[in-house]
């Protein structure tokens, strides 16, 4: 069986996710060969689309989420995604079982509904959201009058686990703000809701994006557990292939592989970006101690950048009144060239993010 080194990996990965170079395809379809984007961040979708789309603008964005085309709620990994309306419902089924698993073990929420009747608040919060959408203080409050004695911030938690809820705009709309404020899905989008998600195709869909990779990495990804019967049922239109390690790795036969040697560009990654969190192995894009270099205790993610395809290091922009400054820490010395091209790149960032006038900064190591 043919063995991937971890530089074939990495140019796997970046060719599916469009980091090799830019591709001229709409933002949806690239949210939708995606299978989502990271979200928590509300922003951080629109620099992970300027990175991969030639002639990305933000107000391509903003429109898709003011039509409706995307929306941005909890699924993969139980954390809240940017998805394409076509995917809510289904990749909201699919991952249902990450958000019955919080419910049972979340060590602030869990004790705090005790006695609550999951599927009463379930009806409660259909019932409230059917004359419109609500903040999540505004929701909190409404389910308290049913239910006095438990925490409001709780209650808002239950909903979110066992509805499918969107934010709904103008939060994460370009250059706007707003508190997260919730809507039903399927009432949203007006869409039936998904009792049987497809999930040997949500796995191809993942093999797409991410692949090669093994049962694990597809489990990292979505939060889910037991996934090897699927891949199994999958195996007679797989190619496999083994790691340095000797793991098995399942990919689509027509998969881009390109040779280890093509040559990656610098890259600019945002907080929270899916190609860092979606494998279980993850050493193909991000060293073991690079990892533990931007480990923090509440899982927030910097802003990384990639030299030669692997994260080399962090940025930030600091704003200070009128000026922006994109400040870039490396994690060790590098080239000449390599400054040069995070410069530039770098200048490219500050206009797409509507700073044209501020300085690249790159730290020493």
């Amino acid at each position: 069986m043919t063995v991937l080194g971890r530089r074939a990996l990495n140019r796997a990965l970046l060719a599916r996710q469009f980091l090799l170079e830019r591709t001229a395809i709409p933002a949806l379809d690239a949210v939708r060969h995606l299978v989502g984007m990271q979200a928590q961040a509300p922003f951080s979708p629109y620099f992970g689309l300027w990175t991969r789309l030639a002639g990305f603008r933000p107000e391509e964005l903003s429109r898709l989420l003011l039509d409706r085309e995307v929306v941005r709620l909890v699924c993969l990994r139980g954390t809240v995604h940017l998805i394409t309306a076509g995917d809510a419902l289904e990749l909201r089924a699919f991952t249902q079982p990450v958000m019955d698993a919080d419910l049972r073990g979340n060590t602030t929420h869990t004790s705090r509904l005790t006695g609550v009747d999951l599927d009463e608040l379930a009806d409660t919060v259909r019932k409230v959201l059917a004359d419109g959408p609500l903040d999540h203080r505004a929701l909190g409050r409404r389910l308290a009058e049913r239910w006095p004695d438990t925490e409001p911030t709780s209650l808002v938690f239950a909903a979110r686990n066992t509805q499918p809820l969107v934010q709904v705009p103008p939060r994460a709309v370009w250059g706007r703000s707003g508190l997260p404020t919730y809507a039903v899905a399927h009432d949203y989008l007006g869409l039936p809701s998904v009792d049987v998600p497809d999930v040997e195709g949500i796995v191809r869909r993942y093999l797409a994006a991410f692949g090669p990779a093994t049962v694990r990495d597809i489990q990292t990804w979505c939060g889910l557990t037991r996934l090897s019967a699927v891949v199994d049922r999958l195996r007679p239109a797989l190619v496999t292939f083994r790691d340095e390690a000797g793991r098995e790795l399942f990919d689509l036969p027509d998969a881009p592989r390109p040779e280890q040697d093509v040559p990656a560009p610098v890259r600019f990654l945002p907080d929270f970006d899916n190609l860092l969190v979606s494998h279980a192995e993850r050493t193909r894009v991000i060293s073991d101690d690079d990892r533990r270099r931007i480990r923090t205790p509440n899982g927030v993610q910097p802003g990384l950048f990639l030299v030669d395809g692997f994260v080399s290091g962090r940025w930030r922009t600091v704003r200070e009144k009128k000026h922006t400054t994109l400040e870039i820490e490396p994690f060790r010395p590098l080239t000449r060239v390599d400054v040069r091209e995070l410069r530039d790149e770098g200048e490219r960032l500050l206009w797409f993010s509507e700073a044209a006038d501020g300085d690249v900064v790159v730290r020493e190591p």
